[in-house]
């Protein structure tokens, strides 16, 4: 593999790889938005001569795929070309200062997009279509929002192997936290709020049915593994009064052998008796979304040519879990292997301050060469 390795690493162009990042960065592509982004990668991968299937999620959004090679493809990079919402519309493109781009999706996940764009060109430009692996590029809408993209892509394919992009610093994640989403609900009386002894506050009930939650040993952020965030909390507006609904989100990560199943029990335990300390309590628990964790170890292929290429790269060598929720859980859901490996980092992800070290989209566009070359 080495010499193919050595060619398609020299065909990597670094002056390209920064014009694609900053050519996506510079597109807004907020979930359920993505088209344009999409128009512009499927632009420039059909002039580098490849033929672009759109998959049609629904009416002007689609992932984009892509295939090298003969027969199936045995690995496919998978990219969600989506956003979050921006912060500020004037702010949201690019900026690079000291060898740091800036802007809205740099690391989630426009920066592992831009590299898996860059691995794709060097392979067909250093490779002989004989030569070339069976791989597939794959760029799907969704992800930020409910995962849309991938499951549709999920209907008629399943490879063996599957390297998400998110953003992990370069460490290799074979292993994934699992995921829960809890809802919550207070419902009370209202009353003027000048009179909030003859209402029954939602909002009151609904901070101290939290307070005893988050105060609870499961959640203990210095001993528990268990990751416990309140994501968002609304009450009812109507006015001058005391209101008589609140409802709140909370996002629950739990390492991979955790069963999400037995932690709702354990959440409605917890609960169960909170309406003797609450009065007039009117509590409803709801789990909308979950979805298990898992490991797949490093022994296989993959980490063997991680172990092999890291040194080369001057890299630190580390394999652990990703903490957050992406459309890994879904596609080993469906029986596909994920390996999540991206520039970036979660720190700032989702955040104002989004930036991810362009060295960093580099070393990804090459460990990518390297992957795709065992396949």
């Amino acid at each position: 593999m080495n010499y193919r390795l050595d060619n398609v690493w020299r065909a990597i162009n670094p002056d390209r790889l920064r014009k694609t990042l900053f050519d996506m960065l510079d597109i807004y592509s907020p979930s359920g938005k993505e088209e344009d982004i999409q128009l512009y990668l499927e632009e420039l991968l059909t002039r580098a001569g490849f033929s672009v299937e759109r998959q049609i999620v629904e009416e002007d959004r689609y992932n984009l795929r892509v295939t090298m090679g003969s027969g199936d493809p045995c690995l496919y990079m998978v990219g969600h070309v989506d956003t979050v919402p921006a912060w500020d519309l004037d702010e949201f493109g690019p900026k690079e200062k000291d060898g740091t781009i800036h802007g809205l999706g740099s690391a989630d996940m426009k920066g592992g997009c831009a590299a898996m764009v860059e691995a794709w060109l060097a392979l067909a430009e250093a490779l002989e279509p004989a030569e070339r692996p069976s791989v597939g590029l794959l760029l799907v809408v969704g992800e930020e929002e409910n995962g849309d993209g991938s499951a549709f892509f999920l209907e008629s394919s399943r490879p063996p192997w599957v390297i998400i992009g998110e953003p992990t610093s370069l460490a290799a994640k074979f292993a994934h936290y699992g995921y829960l989403e809890a809802g919550f609900v207070t419902c009370g009386l209202q009353s003027h709020s000048s009179l909030p002894e003859l209402g029954h506050n939602a909002v009151e009930s609904m901070l101290r049915v939290l307070l005893m939650l988050g105060n609870d040993p499961l959640f203990d952020r210095a001993k528990s593994e268990i990751v416990y965030s309140i994501r968002e909390m609304r009450s009812s507006q109507a006015g001058f009064v005391v209101p008589d609904r609140c409802e709140t989100w909370i996002d629950l990560h739990l390492p991979p052998e955790h069963d999400p199943t037995a932690l709702q029990d354990a959440i409605r335990q917890i609960v169960a008796n909170v309406d003797k300390t609450i009065p007039g309590l009117d509590l409803n628990v709801t789990f909308d979304f979950s979805s298990p964790g898992y490991n797949l170890g490093t022994d296989n292929r993959l980490a063997q040519i991680i172990r092999e290429v890291y040194p080369r790269l001057g890299l630190p060598l580390q394999m652990d879990s990703f903490r957050s929720h992406s459309d890994g859980n879904l596609f080993f859901a469906a029986g596909v292997k994920p390996l999540i490996l991206g520039p970036g980092s979660l720190e700032t992800a989702h955040t104002p301050d989004e930036r991810v070290l362009f060295d960093e989209v580099s070393d990804a566009a090459r460990i990518y060469a390297a992957l795709c070359l065992v396949s």
